[in-house]
């Protein structure tokens, strides 16, 4: 069976600029992006592509941390600061709070975020426990896979499972297996990363399932477009999960245009680049689309505890189509 993480660039196809005048009028849902890693301007450039609305899921930021209050300052910060700066471009910033799979291996520690996370999940603006899963899928992994999973369905939260890059169909296969195991139901639970290989068990299974556009690797495009030509929109999202590596926070929108461009209909591109995120995060009663219809209004004259956007004596940018920064 092919392995698409060991495809070369060429056959992966090229980068995507983005046609906004493909996607004029669509609304998007980022539903899984790290915007901890990305920039200010990430946010600007979103907004005015049409992205609406972002789940951040907490990850692992690149490099171990070594201490219980380095997580608690790092999921205050996806339910603070980042929510306040996604507000600046009138972009609404929701999260999902979990123990990632690979700090899942440091038992100790693990062992401590477990105590935290009950603090953190019934925050506003938390959708979900995420990302949660396996990455070398070791016996530790699993235990606090379990662990989180018992910790959503006792809180009624949605559960956000990232599928590990080696042995994907088998990690797909076990994290659906063991979901169901403890009780969850399928239809609370998003299945993320996948690819041609585990698209059809996951949606087969009743699960969500994502899909991450990521340049030359996991998910391209032209593969993401072939995919919903041939499944359809049900139960099916697209996400950029944009973090500290060569990724891209406009991947959403730039599919939704491939997708014109390939002939797809507004309603199919409307579900799986929107609506759908919606309907899955929506059962953990922070979102619905009412409310995101609203315009939030936008002063980035304001401050999150005395910090502002704005950089000494800056102005809020007020032509997006300019290209002179004065």
């Amino acid at each position: 069976m092919c392995n698409y993480s060991d495809r070369d660039q060429a056959s992966m196809g090229q980068r995507v600029a983005l046609e906004l005048d493909l996607v004029q009028g669509f609304r998007f849902f980022d539903p899984h992006i790290h915007m901890v890693s990305r920039t200010t301007d990430d946010y600007q450039a979103m907004a005015d592509a049409g992205v609406v609305a972002v789940i951040e899921p907490a990850f692992w930021v690149g490099q171990p941390r070594t201490g219980i209050d380095t997580f608690r300052d790092y999921y205050s910060s996806l339910i603070g600061w980042e929510r306040f700066r996604a507000s600046q471009f009138g972009i609404r910033h929701f999260c999902t709070i979990g123990l990632n799979s690979r700090e899942a291996n440091n038992e100790a520690l693990a062992a401590q975020v477990m105590e935290v996370l009950p603090f953190f999940i019934h925050k506003e603006g938390v959708v979900g426990v995420g990302e949660i899963g396996f990455d070398d899928q070791t016996p530790a992994e699993e235990k606090y896979y379990r662990l989180q999973l018992d910790l959503a369905r006792e809180a009624g939260l949605p559960v956000q499972v990232h599928t590990p890059h080696r042995d994907k169909t088998k990690g797909t296969t076990r994290s659906m297996d063991i979901a169901l195991e403890h009780g969850l139901d399928p239809g609370m639970v998003i299945i993320d990363h996948n690819t041609e290989e585990t698209v059809k068990e996951v949606l087969d299974r009743g699960f969500w399932a994502a899909f991450t556009i990521y340049p030359f690797t996991k998910m391209g495009n032209e593969r993401m477009v072939e995919i919903v030509k041939e499944y359809g929109p049900d139960r099916i999202m697209v996400n950029s999960a944009a973090d500290w590596g060569i990724s891209d926070p406009l991947a959403v929108p730039k599919t939704a245009a491939l997708m014109v461009k390939s002939g797809i209909s507004r309603e199919t591109i409307e579900a799986v680049c929107y609506k759908n995120a919606i309907a899955a995060f929506g059962r953990s009663g922070q979102l619905d689309e009412v409310m995101l219809q609203e315009q939030a209004p936008i002063d980035q004259g304001q401050k999150f505890e005395g910090n502002s956007i704005l950089r000494g004596g800056q102005q809020p940018r007020r032509n997006p189509g300019s290209i002179v920064i004065s």
